[in-house]
């Protein structure tokens, strides 16, 4: 398994949170569980403890995210390492639930539960993880979505760096409404316009429209 992989750990933190519609769906030790994955050791560690803990984490984890969304690569990356300092991981090689066509296990690193808490833990494959992604393929690759109001955390895996939404849903929709304001800005531009279809080039009132107002006087 890549390192990399582990950047998800982040982006599904991150992601327990909309602030803007002011909800937060990190509240019970459930919810930790899954986002460890029930394959995990360390999520039957979880308590009631760890959920004030893991919004600690969660809120470091977005400002790593929402700098380098603003182009503050340095600022993103200095967040990160502090991260990295107070959760250090503890790879270890491991190979023997992958085998390959001959029976030979499929060696690759992985990242060992943290001995002290399910927060620790967490924190330290997801730190790590999100390291390895920025490294590997640049700091402008994390962002937040650009389709209001959400602001969920994504990782940029597009060819040409192209990614501004968190999904096709939120893509559909900030789409939707480009066209809708592209439309009204149409139609108001048309209003406005409309008076001054009846001048001809010279600017000169028609005629046939002067004819029609003095007949009305008449």
């Amino acid at each position: 398994m890549e390192l990399a992989h582990y950047s998800d750990y982040a982006v599904r933190l991150v992601n327990t949170e909309e602030p803007a519609r002011n909800k937060d769906s990190l509240t019970s030790v459930e919810v930790i569980r899954e986002l460890f994955g029930a394959a995990s050791q360390m999520a039957r560690r979880a308590t009631d403890a760890d959920i004030t803990r893991f919004r600690s984490v969660r809120a470091r984890l977005r400002a790593v995210f929402t700098a380098a969304d603003e182009g503050e690569y340095t600022q993103a990356v200095d967040l990160l390492n502090s991260l990295l300092l107070e959760f250090p991981v503890s790879p270890q090689i491991s190979g023997h639930d992958y085998l390959d066509e001959e029976g030979r296990p499929r060696w690759h690193m992985h990242l060992a539960d943290h001995p002290s808490n399910a927060t620790a833990g967490y924190a330290a494959i997801a730190a790590m993880g999100l390291a390895f992604h920025l490294t590997e393929f640049g700091a402008d690759r994390l962002g937040l979505c650009q389709a209001p109001p959400c602001r969920n955390a994504y990782l940029d895996t597009s060819t040409n760096r192209s990614r501004r939404y968190c999904s096709d849903r939120c893509a559909t929709r900030a789409n939707v409404a480009a066209y809708r304001a592209r439309k009204r800005l149409e139609a108001e531009r048309t209003e406005d316009a409309a008076p001054d279809e009846r001048r001809d080039p010279t600017g000169r009132t028609d005629e046939k429209s002067q004819d029609s107002s003095t007949a009305g006087e008449r």
